[in-house]
């Protein structure tokens, strides 16, 4: 096997990486990842230098990472910013860090990309030593592996990386055939505050159509570019990451993947949401607004979408990090983990202290927020 660094997804071959992908997250997929670099979205001088491992038997590509050299730590939402404080006052260096993630994206998927007939635990081993080899030979203080799932956190366990535990809001679907199953699911509350908020569309005057795949129309991708630029607008912590070009790369490079879900009144355009789709996930990624409407948010993003979701066969719809009102509208907490290496002895017996109590607090919290669920409970 040989290991060669790329500089990005343009000096190889999207059908063999994708090959790595298969049926798994599409964020992984070189339309999606190639598209951040193209657009200027990712790149060096935003803090995010692209410098993908990639494993070769000969000349066929049979593993890969998504690997990026960071400057800061903006974009993973994996925080680590209380880790780079204490770096600082402790004498170390914490920037640049090495990160393998998707950016931007908190989804859940394969960090360690391999063939399907390739020995996966050998790769996984390879690539995880790899991080630490690069760390060392380049004095990085850290490697970190956002988001990733059972096998690779396992592989990476036994090298040294530390565990660290997070969650998400989800809506995983038990066998609802309707929306009126979904509702029938909560308990009196919730199932009449729902129905409150979906009867405000009408009053509105407010129509939600979904545009999916090949079917969406060119046009509205320069409308959603708007709306996600309508939201950083709005919020002073808010920060840009993707351009207008990304959305027109992605028009033309992976519409496919893509799910529109578009809010009218009188025909003009008032709201939106960006979502992903591949077999049966449904990943919210960009929302919004043009006009601030009562309930708008909650009718676009969750109920527009589950409704998707029920007539499409979707079984699982992942809105993306964040929001607690997510969990009150059937959105369960669903554990997330990521894979961290500290190469500094010292600074890696804090952090894998602060570890050790942060997952018993997060695991005491999802089982905290699985006894308050609106929907109810067998018992």
């Amino acid at each position: 096997m040989d290991l060669k660094v790329l500089n990005g997804l343009s000096d190889i071959d999207p059908t063999a990486w994708d090959a790595l992908v298969g049926d798994g997250s599409p964020f992984l997929e070189w339309g999606w990842l190639a598209s951040l670099e193209d657009s200027g979205c990712v790149r060096a001088d935003t803090g995010w230098l692209p410098q993908h491992l990639t494993l070769w038997d000969g000349a066929r590509l049979i593993g890969a990472c998504p690997l990026y050299v960071k400057g800061h730590s903006q974009g993973e939402f994996v925080f680590d910013h209380g880790w780079a404080d204490a770096a600082q006052r402790a004498g170390i260096r914490y920037y640049p860090k090495l990160l393998v993630a998707v950016p931007f994206t908190p989804a859940t998927g394969a960090r360690f990309l391999t063939q399907p007939d390739a020995d996966r635990p050998a790769l996984m081993q390879t690539l995880g030593n790899a991080l630490k080899e690069i760390c060392s030979a380049n004095g990085l203080s850290t490697a970190h592996v956002n988001f990733c799932v059972a096998d690779e956190v396992e592989a990476l366990g036994a090298l040294g990386f530390d565990r660290r535990s997070g969650y998400q809001f989800q809506w995983i679907n038990p066998g609802w055939r309707t929306f009126d199953d979904y509702l029938a699911a909560f308990r009196s509350k919730r199932r009449i505050q729902i129905r409150r908020e979906r009867r405000e569309l009408e009053s509105q005057g407010v129509e939600i159509t979904v545009h999916a795949g090949d079917a969406i129309a060119d046009d509205l991708f320069a409308a959603m570019f708007r709306l996600y630029k309508s939201t950083i607008d709005k919020l002073y912590w808010g920060r840009q990451y993707l351009n207008a070009e990304l959305f027109d790369l992605l028009r033309r490079r992976w519409k496919r993947r893509l799910c529109f879900f578009v809010a009218r009144r009188k025909g003009t355009i008032v709201a939106g949401t960006f979502t992903v789709r591949k077999g049966g996930v449904l990943y919210g990624r960009y929302w919004g607004a043009f006009e601030e409407l009562r309930y708008l948010h909650f009718n676009v993003c969750y109920y527009a979408a589950i409704e998707h979701c029920l007539r499409e066969g979707v079984t699982r719809f992942e809105p993306g990090a964040g929001g607690e009102f997510k969990h009150l509208r059937g959105f369960d907490a669903q554990p997330t983990v990521s894979m961290h290496y500290i190469a500094d002895p010292r600074f890696a017996r804090a952090v894998r202290d602060y570890l050790a109590k942060e997952r018993t607090a997060v695991a005491h919290e999802i089982e905290w927020l699985d006894e308050q669920s609106p929907l109810k409970r067998e018992t």
